[in-house]
């Protein structure tokens, strides 16, 4: 703007908005003493296997190449083999600690002998070493790693307090609480308890009409009635799909150097369409897997194989196209590992995994499901002479959107044009591919063949399932598969409480975390299974649980003995979804427009962003920003440029697409301050409603007051309400004709044409204000 308008009047306002809204929260987090007693049985996988791990796998682990002094302590058979450097002596003898080099090199002084080595920068704690001290003298039992066990069923377990718990669910989680001594939280208030929700099933915020219902409501089912309400919602199945986008490294451009345009948002009305209509888990990932492989299978099972024709694609000319192919099959590889194993195949992609037992042949095992796709071009010219045209829009293999298919079959496809619409899909070639080891994962550099199978340390392929992409996904629901199920359960616990029973969501291996709340996972993961697979079931038991339902607001002593929120002490609180932080502020301004799918639309940004970030003969190298109602869609239809993404996007943490991404980080920036300050989307939405209500009749602090509630999903204290009354006034009466002007010209939507510039302008900044309340952009 060319004028400040009462800069320093605004950030006073802002901070004493903010200290009344946080009155009661906590402030910085301290580390928490250790609320673990030591075991009264010291187990290999929850207590020995970390602290090896962390501190000696890496030369004595899996990885033969990096294996010294021919020490291997990661099997059992091989620990307590006598040393091939000294064999009269012995790693570990069970029963006899002081006789096991392990127990006695970790104790040593001496630089030579001392484990881990000086050099590494490592060293054991105190209760770590009694820990393997302790192991050894119960006779260094092994256990298979806990994630490649089938999960086990827990009845859940007695807890004191019988009043508490809602359903199974809370029964783990209070006895792991009441076990060391903590409390769960106080229920959350009905106002945030309905925010929390309607944001975490939805993407929005609850409406004026939904809030006053739910408050209003004394019937003890009433919550359950809005959570079945929300669950029924169209947006639903946006708001999930924001989850999958990330999984599926979906972008509306191919990457690299060129990041041409593509039409893959076909496959993204499918999979909102996939969770609204609840199709179980099983089915959406096999569709997406080897939809191409069913028995006689629909143009809708087809349109969902392209989950794993979402990654990057090269359009540079003059390449060496098996180069970048083989770069395409390890991204599928990797995609299914770590989004839908939760393991990190990607580490053994060059020589055998450092921790986990995953070899480089099983790798390339694993790979050999992915690389018979008929998906070399037919050019490599210095130009590719279809790079940029419609028909470059999606790569072989192919299909045709028809609007016969967009009113038939694919009705759910938003397609509003007669124009051609191709998407992206798998298809296998008539002949299987050889595979082989890629020796460095140099992709010309042949060793061993191999041919299409699973790592047996997880779960070997049954020789009844054919060895195809459809038998890959057989094998991912066999009853026997320990991690399919745990890993999904896992990342949607984590959707909805910020953190996971495993925390590490796409590691389940060695290096991730161990599970703080183990029977429950398999309890969550058994019953997922036993009932067909239902996410929506899964979501629904989840948010009914007492667990789900605490306050976010906790005494700093409670917070201090529970500082991670590790046992759910408490709701976490975190800043909103990028995509959700958008649609609140359309939503509560009135500009949302609910349409579902379609194309991705390009709404306010930066001048100049992506025209200095191309190379240059890009279809992509111009922002052409979009008009009408395009301005005004959900987050999650906004346009995906792979180089350079939304920036009010990235500054919120949303994925840039590159891989695949399990889980986004929560970050806290003044960045975000900023966008919330100027982003051109905020302050016309400010404008937008100030202009509303102004045009409705009612007081002025009546308009406050339902301002503040459609913003913040709650009713303000009187402090809040008075002290923004005052700042309104005070805006009324300072602001200038020219001031008021330049701020109601802000943003493409129309202005009203009965209402006083001046008085727009005031109560424009009032709202702006309350946009930029921690709180408004923030799980309550």
């Amino acid at each position: 703007m060319k004028k400040k308008i009462q800069t320093n009047s605004f950030i006073r306002l802002l901070l004493g908005i903010l200290f009344l809204s946080i009155e009661g929260c906590a402030n910085e987090e301290v580390g928490e003493a250790s609320l673990e007693p030591f075991p009264d049985v010291v187990s290999y996988n929850f207590h020995i296997r970390p602290i090896l791990s962390d501190n000696c796998y890496a030369c004595h682990g899996p990885d033969a190449n990096a294996r010294e002094a021919g020490l291997r302590l990661d099997l059992e058979s091989e620990a307590y083999k006598a040393l091939a450097e000294n064999p009269g002596t012995y790693a570990l003898v069970p029963g006899k600690p002081h006789q096991s080099e392990v127990y006695l090199r970790i104790n040593s002084e001496d630089e030579n002998e001392m484990m881990p080595p000086p050099d590494s920068n490592l060293k054991l704690t105190n209760r770590e070493i009694e820990l393997i001290k302790t192991w050894i003298k119960e006779g260094a039992v092994y256990e298979k790693h806990w994630a490649f066990e089938p999960p086990k069923y827990h009845e859940p377990p007695a807890v004191k307090d019988k009043k508490w718990p809602v359903n199974e669910i809370d029964y783990f989680i209070l006895k792991r609480q009441e076990d060391i001594g903590l409390n769960p939280n106080e229920p959350a208030s009905k106002e945030n308890l309905l925010k929390r929700l309607s944001f975490d099933l939805t993407g929005l915020p609850p409406t004026l009409e939904m809030m006053d219902q739910f408050s209003s409501n004394e019937d003890p089912n009433a919550y359950e009635t809005m959570v079945d309400y929300l669950l029924d919602q169209n947006a639903y199945g946006e708001r999930m799909a924001v989850y999958w986008m990330d999984i599926a490294r979906y972008a509306d451009s191919y990457g690299y150097q060129l990041d041409n345009f593509r039409t893959q948002w076909a496959w993204r009305d499918w999979v909102i369409h996939a969770f609204n209509k609840n199709l179980s888990y099983k089915d959406f990932i096999t569709w997406q897997l080897a939809g191409d492989l069913l028995e006689n299978p629909t143009k809708e099972q087809i349109l969902a194989t392209g989950f794993n024709r979402n990654h990057k694609i090269t359009e540079e000319g003059a390449v060496d196209e098996e180069e970048y192919r083989i770069t395409y099959v390890t991204d599928r590889t990797n995609t299914v590992g770590k989004g839908i194993l939760g393991i990190t195949f990607e580490c053994a992609a060059c020589h055998d995994h450092k921790f986990d037992p995953i070899s480089q042949k099983n790798y390339y095992e694993m790979f050999s499901f992915f690389n018979n796709i008929d998906e070399l071009r037919t050019s490599t010219s210095p130009i590719d002479p279809l790079a940029g045209t419609p028909k470059s829009y999606a790569k072989k293999p192919f299909i045709e959107i028809t609007d016969e298919d967009a009113e038939g079959i694919l009705s759910f496809v938003n397609k509003k044009d007669t124009s051609t619409l191709i998407v992206s899909v798998m298809g296998e070639l008539d002949t299987m591919r050889n595979n082989y080891i890629l020796e460095r994962g140099v992709f010309n550099a042949f060793g061993e063949e191999v041919f299409p199978t699973t790592p047996e340390s997880i779960l070997g392929f049954n020789t009844k399932y054919p060895k195809s992409r459809l038998g890959l996904a057989r094998w991912l629901f066999d009853e026997k598969n320990p991690l399919t199920s745990r890993v999904f359960v896992n990342k949607i616990w984590k959707e909805f409480f910020g953190r996971g029973i495993v925390n590490t969501t796409g590691d389940f291996g060695m290096q991730g975390e161990l599970p703080s709340h183990p029977d429950l996972l398999d309890w969550l993961a058994i019953d997922f299974m036993g009932n067909g697979w239902d996410m929506k079931r899964l979501v629904k038991q989840i948010v009914m649980s007492a667990t789900y339902r605490q306050s976010v607001t906790v005494s700093q002593e409670e917070r201090n003995r529970d500082s991670e929120n590790k046992f759910y002490t408490y709701a976490s609180r975190n800043h909103l979804k990028a995509e959700f932080i958008r649609n609140m502020v359309l939503s509560s301004s009135g500009l949302l427009v609910p349409e579902i799918g379609g194309r991705s639309v390009k709404p306010y940004q930066p001048d100049g962003l992506w025209e200095a970030a191309t190379a240059g003969g890009s279809t992509l190298a111009e922002y052409t920003q979009d008009h009408g109602e395009d301005l005004y869609r959900r987050g999650l239809y906004t346009f995906m440029k792979r180089t350079v993404p939304a920036p009010s996007m990235l500054i919120f943490d949303s994925s840039n697409r590159d891989q695949c991404e399990t889980e986004r980080s929560f970050t806290n920036t003044p960045l975000q301050a900023l966008v919330m300050l100027n982003d051109p989307t905020v302050l016309e939405a400010s404008r937008v409603l100030a202009s509303r209500l102004l045009s409705e009749k009612s007081t002025e602090k009546e308009k406050i007051n339902k301002a503040f509630r459609l913003i913040l999903c709650r009713k303000p204290k009187a402090k809040e309400l008075n002290l923004l009354e005052r700042y309104y006034k005070d805006k009324l009466a300072t602001i200038t004709e020219e001031d008021a002007l330049e701020l109601a010209s802000i943003g493409e939507y129309p202005q009203e044409e009965n209402v006083d510039r001046q008085s727009v302008a005031a109560l424009m900044q009032v709202i702006s204000t309350m946009y930029n309340m921690e709180e408004s952009i923030s799980r309550s």
